[in-house]
């Protein structure tokens, strides 16, 4: 696994490197960095390849909003059969269980702020499970995927008015 987790973290940084970039960044041979995304695919540690969008640069980007869910289960329901259901939703980017005040906190992309509230008002409210939502719509992202998101002004020196 040692070989296969450089693999993963030069693929975490940057999903585009070519299998001869990174062995030449984990000291690998290509045939042995090729096995090691074969073997990290077919176990399902690697899921796809994605890109990070700064949807604030898009003209027409995407609503993004965290949703904080509370579910109270019976003994028939688990945290599984809930987030089952939750990420099938296409609106839902992220779906996480979490410790602390709430259950799941959710990641959902819409168009408009209404497509989000009329998602969770809609379609995860009303599930038996849920006892509460709180929404909170996302107003700038400063890093997203470990990637950092700048205006592209690289000056970072103070200016000086006379």
């Amino acid at each position: 696994m040692d070989a296969e987790r450089e693999v993963l973290d030069v693929l975490a940084r940057n999903a585009r490197e070519d299998i001869d970039d990174i062995a030449a960044q984990t000291g690998l041979d290509a045939d042995a960095v090729a096995a090691a995304i074969d073997a990290l695919e077919a176990d399902n540690v690697v899921h796809g390849y994605q890109a990070v969008v700064d949807w604030d640069r898009v003209d027409e980007g995407k609503i993004r909003a965290i949703v904080e869910i509370n579910v109270e289960l019976d003994r028939e329901t688990g945290y599984e059969q809930v987030a089952d259901r939750i990420a099938k939703f296409p609106a839902v980017d992220a779906l996480h269980l979490v410790s602390g005040d709430y259950d799941f906190a959710v990641e959902v992309l819409g168009e408009t702020m209404q497509d989000v509230s009329r998602f969770i008002s809609e379609q995860v409210a009303p599930m038996p499970e849920v006892t509460q939502t709180v929404t909170h719509y996302i107003m700038e992202t400063y890093k997203d995927g470990g990637i950092r998101f700048e205006d592209g002004d690289d000056d970072d020196r103070l200016s000086v008015s006379p």
